[in-house]
């Protein structure tokens, strides 16, 4: 893999697009309001929907939650990552607003995939604001085929799998209500 190439083409506020233990997602640097931009625009995305901060471990993202995490989140971290899980949990001010809708909380995920992981760690920052690799309203790409098929003329590269594949069911999205979880999407993941 060209880690020097992906650096690259982030730093220079691009768009990749690579495989996870789920669906195929896009990414972006965070700090990168014109990446994050081009994703909506990419995606044909509506402005409200906020996109999610992912990373080969959970302590490159403790930087954009605020601390301390609690005691039901910091138990679904500890069972269900790396896993099929996006906990919703309240940001710090290391996130940016205009990725998350302007909303004060923000999704963190550690997908449970190789190729994913080894991206994310040889990039500067190790995390990567996300969604799924497709058109809003369409099915998310399964396959590096889907992937070029549906989006590869409109990012700037789309990263090979190295026989790491999709698995094909989003991921389960919770967040917590007076310090008990709550599903907002039922996914691969059962936590109630």
């Amino acid at each position: 893999m060209d880690y020097e190439k992906i650096n690259r083409i982030l730093q220079d506020d691009g768009v990749i697009a690579f495989v996870t233990d789920t669906v195929w997602g896009l990414g972006c640097l965070p700090n990168s309001e014109k990446a994050v931009k081009k994703i909506y625009e990419i995606k044909h995305r509506e402005s409200k929907k906020p996109l999610i901060l992912m990373s080969y471990d959970i302590y490159p993202l403790f930087d954009y939650v605020r601390q301390p995490i609690e005691k039901e989140a910091q138990k679904l971290i500890k069972k269900h990552f790396p896993g099929a899980l996006t906990l919703v949990l309240d940001k710090s001010e290391n996130t940016p607003d205009y990725m998350t809708s302007n909303l004060p909380t923000v999704g963190i995920r550690v997908p449970a995939n190789e190729t994913f992981s080894n991206i994310c760690k040889n990039i500067d920052g190790h995390v990567l604001a996300t969604t799924s690799a497709n058109i809003s309203g369409e099915p998310p790409a399964l396959t590096y085929e889907e992937a070029v098929k549906y989006i590869g003329d409109k990012v700037d590269m789309v990263i090979e799998d190295y026989g790491e594949e999709a698995q094909g069911r989003a991921s389960t999205v919770a967040g917590f209500k007076d310090g008990k979880p709550i599903v907002f999407r039922q996914g691969e993941i059962e936590i109630i």
